[in-house]
């Protein structure tokens, strides 16, 4: 089977699931070392990541999210290495990141409006699945078959 060319959008999608990935596992870290990230005095993090919202039965919402990302890196491999893959691949992305950005969504309403402190590293994470979001449709509309 030949594998489809990568086009820009393809590695553009890899470099900010890598990106989402690092900023994830770091989060992940900080909560299970229970350190302070390193927010420079922008933002609290210590106050996001310590809130009851943080976690999900016991598991880190980081660590959610960068089993997040690297399932969309999964994905992204599979897509040029599996027929599968190839057929339902960007579908699959696409919809595995509408559901991160609604969850990201959900996250920083509750960081404005109950917890009333923002992290820098969690509005990076969800600004990296909104880009990423928009190059799965991006990616979607350029493998439409003509109609």
């Amino acid at each position: 089977m030949q594998a489809r060319p990568a086009t820009k959008t393809y590695w553009a999608s890899v470099v900010l699931a890598l990106l989402g990935l690092a900023d994830a596992t770091y989060l992940t870290i900080l909560k299970f070392t229970h350190h302070e990230a390193m927010c420079a005095g922008v933002g609290d993090c210590y106050t996001v990541n310590t809130s009851p919202y943080a976690e999900i039965h016991g598991v880190p919402i980081a660590l959610l999210g960068a089993l997040t990302y690297l399932a969309i890196l999964a994905l992204l491999w599979l897509e040029r290495r599996h027929p599968l893959g190839e057929a339902y691949g960007t579908l699959a992305e696409f919809g595995l990141i509408f559901a991160g950005v609604l969850y990201s969504a959900y996250l920083t309403y509750l960081e404005a409006e109950v917890i009333h402190a923002f992290c820098p590293y969690c509005l990076l994470s969800a600004t990296i699945l909104l880009f990423l979001l928009v190059l799965a449709i991006i990616r979607l509309l350029n493998e439409a078959p003509p109609q």
